[in-house]
């Protein structure tokens, strides 16, 4: 039996519709860079979970609330 992929368990996105960034390039809703949340339809699923791993771990996507 194959144990169904990461990325089939979570949305496709980490979008939050929270966009926000400050001072620099991250947005302060789902922690991914302006470059990541432009270019997130072309990236590969390997890069994109490459990015939901980062994200993760620094306590991402926040939803507002």
């Amino acid at each position: 039996m194959t144990k169904p992929s990461r990325s089939s368990t979570r949305p496709d996105s980490p979008c939050v519709a929270v966009c926000s960034t400050l001072f620099d390039e991250i947005c302060r809703g789902c922690g991914r860079t302006a470059m990541e949340v432009s270019n997130w339809v072309s990236l590969s699923e390997a890069e994109k979970d490459a990015v939901w791993e980062r994200i993760t771990r620094q306590g991402y996507p926040r939803r507002k609330g």
